[in-house]
This record gives structure tokens, sequence and C-alpha cells, in this order.
């Protein structure tokens, strides 16, 4: 008798013994893997969903897989409600159940509700050692087996190296200091897809199927599960292959020593029935036999019935003419038959440079009018760009051969373009970069972080028409002001265009234009193109004669209200404090904690509207999906928007880091904030700034530290600090399309990745002050309330109208360690990077909300420069933007 791997039960036992079989756990009765079950669940139609179930035990599933994490669902009373249903439903209950979800709340409530031995799916060291045994304790306690998630506080495991590590640490941690039964862990070691077309996935079948044979060799009776659709996530919409590539991987991880899988039975064709040419090119792809082995894969795949619907596409623009073709490609964003046409029409004309200067320009002219006329908008013009650039790139050999024959030929009008030192922000330079290039420019992008002296020396180098500078941060601003004094110690004549996030017209007027009289502020990408063919025409001459007289205006009237504006001294406003009385919660923990998330956790905290700002279409969500003028363009770039959201979720691509502390603390001197360990030791101090600007009768002047309590109260106040970051393989998950000529999803993925990274403060602040801090236990706050700020407390960042000195930040970055446990770093001018990342405070305090502190005055900044020693100077440049 062969030995006995695990036991689990529903009314019935389910014996896995070491010559069984490979058990099956059905995958149907997940909200996140059944769209009709999740459809049921929400429309609380639990009887019907109960034949979901019903159907996958009749269809050979051993386990049935429960999850309920989704946004709109009350997970707890939805997998409470179901399991006591299942419970009445003998032909349903004889098989045991995994209790499937990210959120413990509901593991615990399914763990209260199941009959038999059930297993837990998941758990996992990514929030720490401390939760992870907290939950292994509890889940013994009840019973059951539990699902062990190769994921720890660094983020999921993805290659063999990080499996082994996490899983090792998980094993011996539950058996030497939880006691655990080694029978009842179940490692899900993390079956990503392959075939995506990107190297680093080309071992993510092989590397799972390693991680399972040691597991079996090093960690005596530990078993290995997994959810196997994952694997062909590449072929959604083509079951042929995808149900090849099942049977398939599964064949394999059996024989390495895979247990069980969550797997659709009837997504699974029989190993020997594969088509025999299918075969050996899925197994190409999993076992990583062939360089070209994804492409001949897709190249197999387009014949198959599954891809029916991109056949269904009307196509009957291909019969006409071949510039209408060209046109309708460029405008309806089409890349698939470009390459063709711009060969039939390099055969017709003869020249390169006329394909372009012809058929291919006047395309892009009526893209240009269309979205000038508001008949298209920024999204369909990138998607346009991306047509162009594939027709570009199929000319360039052709026209280098032409260059060498046409050494006398005009060269195109060139505009260089770059985000300034320090920082690393580029959206929206991208965007602007596209617009141009569509438009007929050629542009020269130096990327990021890029110094004065570059930006110079490429201009002059480059003999550029225009220089056109970025930037997202305050400090930028100071950058780009010293880049006008280069120009013009310099002597150039170069047009100047200023844009940005933090840039105004009123910036450009007040620091720029005094430095360098031919700058120009850019609003949006929309206006780029009006103002560069100014900049290089004729009419140039009087646009900055009238841009001198309307920036002579702003300035003067600027310079005249800042002087009539009345202020106090420092000390004066100090005296106008908020007063408040502290009542202190005091944090279930102090410390500083390491912290990850799922995009899976993340995507229901998104807040839209900045997303479709970054495309320039401005509305707040989801109202602006049904506006009249732009709603039908808000549609199409919303669902591209979830679909590229999916991917990033379902391949795993985003591996969003962070990490929090919490203190005790106290205000000294007014506008200091100290900050102490649990003993009382001193760790550092914030320096806040104070508004000075004169209040009417009964106002404060505010500063953030009027919201901790002052030390000579003898009150223990408490404080939080936070940063946290999408990622950097997000970021070279977009710079594979920026590499591709394909701009509108490189634009797209960083766009989602700036959502997630606030998504993801928007989440990790609740789980602070619900669970770690726990001030709001009892909070239920839907994600709208969340985005208009219901909760109490707030969450305000350096850099931002309540604390708006970046110097902070490296404070924050200091005491948390943010370089080691997150992964983001500081630039020079204090940008972060990863670019998508956050970073702020936590305050607790009910009576705490956000203001701005606006102008200040010298005697402020003096005195923040003795507070945090520094000089002087230093300390101007920082809060530069806040003098009066």
């Amino acid at each position: 008798m062969s030995g006995i791997k695990i036991q689990l039960s529903g009314l019935e036992p389910l014996i896995v013994r070491d010559n069984s079989n490979f058990v099956n756990v059905g995958e149907r009765t997940n909200v996140t893997g059944s769209k009709k079950f999740l459809r049921l669940i929400k429309e609380e139609k639990f009887e019907e969903a109960l034949q979901v179930a019903r159907d996958q035990v009749d269809g050979g599933a051993q386990i049935i897989d429960i999850n309920m994490d989704e946004g709109m669902i009350d997970g707890v009373a939805a997998m409470t409600k179901f399991l006591r249903l299942i419970a009445s439903e003998p032909d349903i209950s004889k098989v045991p159940i995994m209790i499937d979800s990210s959120k413990w709340e509901i593991i615990e409530a399914g763990l209260k509700n199941v009959q038999g031995k059930a297993i837990v799916n998941s758990i996992s060291l990514k929030e720490g050692e401390d939760l992870f045994i907290e939950h292994a304790k509890k889940i013994k306690r009840y019973g059951a087996a539990a699902v062990i998630m190769a994921f720890d506080e660094k983020g999921q495991a993805d290659n063999f190296n990080r499996r082994i590590e996490i899983v090792k640490r998980s094993y011996d941690i539950l058996v030497n200091k939880v006691k655990f039964n080694p029978k009842d862990i179940i490692f899900d070691v993390n079956i990503f897809p392959v075939a995506t077309g990107m190297d680093e996935h080309r071992r993510n079948a092989i590397d799972f199927f390693e991680a399972t044979k040691w597991i079996k060799e090093n960690l005596p009776h530990a078993l290995v599960s997994g959810g196997v659709s994952n694997v062909s996530f590449s072929f959604r919409g083509n079951n042929t292959v995808r149900e090849a590539m099942h049977s398939a991987f599964l064949y394999h991880a059996i024989k390495h020593g895979m247990d069980m899988g969550i797997v659709n039975p009837e997504m699974i064709e029989i190993y020997d029935d594969i088509e025999p040419q299918l075969l050996e090119l899925v197994e190409d792809v999993l076992l990583d036999r062939r360089d070209d082995a994804t492409e001949r894969l897709i190249e197999f795949a387009e014949g198959l019935k599954g891809l029916k619907k991109e056949k269904k596409k009307d196509e009957t623009w291909r019969e006409l003419p071949l510039e209408k073709r060209i046109e309708i490609a460029l405008v309806k964003g089409i890349t698939e038959f470009i390459d063709e046409d711009t060969a039939e029409a390099l055969t017709q004309i003869g020249s390169p440079l006329r394909v372009i200067e012809g058929p291919l320009m006047d395309g892009m002219n009526v893209v240009g009018d269309l979205f000038g006329s508001g008949k298209m908008f920024l999204p369909q013009v990138v998607k346009s760009a991306r047509v162009m650039k594939k027709a570009v790139a199929y000319l360039t050999p052709y026209l280098e051969e032409e260059k060498l024959r046409n050494k006398s030929e005009k060269e195109p009008t060139k505009i260089l373009i770059a985000t300034v030192k320090g920082d690393v922000h580029d959206i929206g330079k991208n965007i602007v970069s596209v617009v141009l290039s569509c438009n007929g420019f050629e542009i020269i992008d130096l990327g990021v972080m890029v110094s004065a002296d570059k930006i110079l020396d490429e201009a002059i180098k480059q003999k550029v028409d225009v220089i056109g500078l970025s930037g997202l941060i305050t400090p930028s601003l100071d950058e780009m002001v010293y880049v006008a004094k280069e120009m013009k110690r310099l002597k150039l004549d170069i047009p100047l265009m200023i844009g940005g996030a933090t840039t105004s017209k009123a910036h450009t007027a007040v620091k720029v234009a005094p430095e360098y009289e031919k700058a120009i502020h850019v609003l949006d990408a929309s206006r780029s193109v009006t103002i560069c063919q100014k900049l290089i025409g004729q009419q140039q001459a009087q646009l900055f004669e009238d841009i001198t007289i309307d920036y002579t205006k702003i300035r003067e009237g600027y310079l005249n209200r800042a002087v009539a504006k009345d202020y106090l001294t420092i000390a004066e406003a100090r005296a106008n404090k908020l007063k408040l009385e502290f009542e202190p919660f005091k944090p279930n923990k102090l410390g500083v904690f390491i912290h990850s998330a799922t995009v899976t956790e993340l995507k229901d905290y998104i807040d839209w509207t900045p997303f479709f700002q970054t495309w320039d279409l401005h509305g707040k969500f989801p109202a602006i999906l049904e506006d009249d003028i732009v709603g039908q363009n808000t549609k199409e770039l919303y669902s591209d928007a979830l679909e590229m959201l999916n991917k990033i979720e379902k391949e795993n691509i985003a591996q969003p880091k962070g990490v929090f502390g919490l203190f005790k603390a106290n205000t000294i001197n007014d506008d200091t904030i100290e900050l102490f360990d649990e003993e009382g030791n001193k760790i550092d101090a914030f320096h806040t700034l104070r508004q000075q600007s004169k209040k009417s009768k009964g106002s404060p002047n505010l500063s953030i530290a009027d919201f901790i309590a002052p030390k000579d109260t003898g009150i223990e106040d408490y404080i939080g600090a936070f940063a946290v970051t999408a990622g950097t393989e997000i970021e070279d998950f977009a710079k594979s399309y920026q590499d591709n000529l394909d701009d509108y999803n490189s634009i797209m993925v960083k766009a989602i990745s700036d959502r997630l990274a606030e998504a993801y403060a928007e989440f990790l602040h609740k789980e602070v002050r619900t669970k770690y801090w726990g001030y709001a236990a009892d909070e239920d706050l839907e994600n709208s309330e969340l985005i208009a700020e219901k909760y109490k407390g707030i969450r305000p960042a350096p850099g931002y109208p309540a604390c708006p000195d970046h110097l902070e930040k490296e404070t924050i970055f200091r005491i948390l360690d943010v370089v080691n446990n997150a992964g983001i770093n500081l630039t020079s001018s204090l940008a972060m990077y990863p670019v998508s990342s956050v970073s702020g405070y936590f305050f607790g305090n009910p009576k705490a909300k956000y203001f701005g502190v606006g102008k200040i005055k010298m005697d402020q900044v003096e005195d923040f420069a003795q507070r945090k020693e520094i000089s002087i100077e230093e300390a101007k440049r920082w809060l530069n933007p806040n003098l009066a």
C-alpha cells in the first residue's frame, strides 16, 4: 500500500496517495475565472451559481475552488452564503473545498462555514513573517491544509532561484515554528504565461517544472499546485491552442512532481490526441527548445478556428486606391497592412522621401485636420503615429541610400525635446513628441534627467530649430530657468518651449522669459503643432512681439499683487496656529513594515479621471464615457486600458512594492514634528511650513504640524510615512512597446502604471487606517468615497500644497530605508524612480485636512534652513516657487 500524500474531505474523504493520479481542482466557481459565475454572484442568483459548482463536480473536479474577490461583491457575505448553500447539496459538498482569496477576512469566513477538511488558497510571506505565522496558526487550528504562494516581502518569485528561496523559508517556518503538518503544505510556485514575445518569459514553464522537482527532492511531504490556465494567456480566444498547452504543460509538470492544479476540465485535450504538429510547436515553447518557438506557434495559431473573429473585420477598404488605403490606415490606426502599402507606394513613386512627403504626409495632414477640428482625439492620434512610424521604419534603409545620392537635400525641421535634469517624468513629453512627429517635424528626444549642458551641446551639434523642455516636479522649474540663462550666455537664437504639469504661463513670464526672450509656454500637446509652425516660419517675429507684451503684463501684475498682499511674520503666523484638543489613537503596532501588493488587489482602487487627463480628455469618470463630444473615444480608450490592465495583471508584469512606518510623534517649536521609536528614542524629525498670508478674523495660519500634539502637552501622538511603487518591471514593459515603435501602448502602460501607484497609495492608506493603525477599523467606504477623501485622516505628500518642500522626501526615505525596502530611489532633484511611485505621510487626527501653504516670506525660509541645518541658498532653491 502506497503512502498517503494528503487527506482532505467534504462529505466524503479524498485521500491522495503516492500512486494517485493528478488531482483536478475546478476553477469555475471563481469570480475571477468565470464571467458567468461572477454575474450570478453579483446578481445574487446563488441557486444558479450552485449549478456551476455541480457541473464542475460532474465534470470530474475532485476539489472545487471558490473565490469571491471582486470590488463590487461583499466577499465575506458571499463566501458565507455560498458555502452554507453548498452544505445542503450532497452531490456538491461531497468534494473538498478550496477557499480562495487574497483577503484574510474572506478566508476566515470560509473556514468558519466549510464542512470537512478544506484547503486555504492562499497565504504567503509578502506581508512578513509575523502575519504569515499568525495566519498559518489559525489555519492549523481550523484543521485545514494551506496553499503557500511563492511570494515574499520583495515580491513574487519570477525565476527558479527566487522560487526555491521562498518555498524553503516558508517550509522551515511552517514546520519548525508553527508545527504545521508538512503533508498539509501545498506550494504554488507561480505558473506564468509563455509565448508572450518577451525573452524574460521564455523559461516560465521550465522554471516551474524545475522548482516542482526541487520541492519534491528537498521538502519532505510538501505538495505542489498551480493555476494551469495562466500558462496560455497569450492565446486567449484560441481554445484549440490553449487546450493543447494545458495538456502538454500538465504532462511535463506531473512528470516533475506536480500533485494538483486549478484547471477547467473542459479546457484540457488528451495529450496523445493533440495534433502532432501543434504538440511539437507547443512543447517547443514550453521547453524553450527554439529561439523562434513563439513566432512559429503564433503563425500556426493564425490558421485555427479560434481566431475566426478577426476574419469578420470589414476589409472592403483594401479594394480602394493606394493613397486612400494609406490614409485610412493612418486615420484608423491600422498597422496590419502598412508595410505592404508602403512597399507598393515605393514601387510606384520610386523615392522613399517622396513616399513620406506624398501619401504618408497627406494622410497625416488628414489626421492633423481632424485633430485640430476636434473630430479626433489624442489617443487616436497616437495610434496614427504608430502606423506612421512603422511606415518610416520600412523606408529607413531606402532613405539612407537616397541621402547618400542627394546630399544637398533640404533637412527637415528639427525639434529637440527633453525632460530636464533631476526629473524622470516623460508621458507628457512623449505625447508632444508623437503629435509633432505626426505633423512632419523631426524629433530628437534626449529622454529624461538631461543636463543643461547636454541639451545645449546637442542642440548646437544637431542645428535644431526649436528646443522643448519638460518637467513635472517643482525643482524642474528652476532647472528650466538655468537652461534659459545658459542659452542667453551662449547667445543662442533658438526658440525655447516650456511645458509640463508644474509649468505655467505665469511661471514662464515671471521666471524664464526675463532670462531668455525667446521663451514660450505650451499648455498641452494639442497646441504644440500650431506654436511650432509659427516658431519656424515667418510668423516667429510677430509671435514673440505679441508674447513680450503679454508676458510683461503678466509679470507686472504678478509682482504688483505680491507687493500688495499682506503677510505675517513667521512668529505672528505661529501665534495664529490651529489649536486642537488631542485624543490620539495608538497604532496596533509601531515600527517599519515592508509591504507588497498585486494588481488584482489594486485595480479596484484606481481613480480613472487622471488617466483620461493624461490623454487630454477632460471630464470626471465615469461620466466622461457618456460625454456628447468625447464619449465614444473615451469608451474605446477605456476598453484598451482595461485590456492592457488585464494583460499586466494576468501576466504578473507589475510587481508593486512598498514600505510604511508608524511612529510616536510630537510637535516642537510649532512647526517641527519629532519622531520616536517604541522606547521613546528620537529617530528623526519632519520640518513643515506654515501659511504666512494674512487671514480673516478667526481663520488660523495652518501647518500640517498642527495635527500632531505638542510635546509640552505630555500627550503621546503618532504619525505614519510611506513609499510605494508600481515597480521597474512595468517600466521595462512600456519600453518594450516604445522600442517596437508602438507609442500608443507605451504611453498606455505608463499611464496605467501611474494609476496603479496612486491606487497602491490609496489601498495602503486604507490598510493602515483599518488594520495596522486601526483607528478606523469599522470603515466601509466605496472607491468613489475614497477618491473623494471621505475617510478620517489625511495622506499629504512632499511637493504638494500642504507640504511643498521636496526635501522632506529625504527624511521619509531615511527613516523607512526606502531604497532597500521598496527599491525606489531619489534623483538629484528629488524625483522618485521608478517614475510611478508615491511617498508621503499618514495623519490620523480626525480634524486633519488638506490645504495649501501658498506664498511664504524670507523669514520662514531662513527659519526652515536653520531647522534643516542647510544653507539659506539651498533652502531658497527648494522653496523658490513658494517665495512671495
